[in-house]
């Protein structure tokens, strides 16, 4: 797993995040949204930069050009309604991508405590494909559970999800 920390050189990416950040733009629901999508584009650029290319020839007015083309099928996954703008600039770049919707919430429990409760999800089938996860508490709650400190939820992802590896790089 790559992380990539989008955050830490100046772009235009800190612009959008400091106006969604901003309780005035915040009131402004149609922007705040549009802001989202334009983060998911960025995304999208930066993602692009870390897939498998393959040649493909192209007729050309001209004639024949020969140009990189993305060879690997993508999934795109959020939460419905929260990430849906994130997710639609993803989409935006990824056109051909496949989607997969959860409709997810968050239950407090004591103290700061928090689950993520799962009510619906659809998923194309993952084998060979990346899955690209566009929204960040589906992202957090996977992050949480193949690199956290609590061995048996990994032990469990790892025996449902086994037999869907295609590469295994150890």
């Amino acid at each position: 797993m790559k992380i990539i920390q989008l955050g830490e050189t100046d772009s235009l990416l800190g612009h959008y995040l400091a106006q969604i950040r901003d309780r005035e733009v915040q009131k402004d629901s149609l922007r705040f949204r549009r802001n989202l999508e334009r983060i998911g584009e960025i995304f999208a650029y930066e993602i692009s930069k870390t897939l498998r290319y393959q040649s493909l020839e192209v007729e050309t007015p001209l004639g024949i050009a020969t140009t990189r083309v993305i060879a690997e099928p993508l999934v795109l996954a959020t939460i419905l309604r929260a990430g849906l703008p994130v997710h639609q600039g993803l989409l935006n770049c990824f056109d051909f991508a496949q989607n997969a919707f959860v409709a997810a919430y968050r239950k407090y429990g004591k103290g700061n405590e928090c689950d993520m409760q799962i009510e619906y999800q659809s998923c194309p089938p993952l084998e060979g494909k990346t899955l690209v996860i566009a929204d960040a508490m589906l992202a957090d709650q996977l992050f949480s559970t193949l690199m956290g400190d609590d061995v048996e939820p990994r032990r469990e992802f790892i025996i449902e999800h086994a037999n869907e590896v295609v590469n295994l790089d150890v």
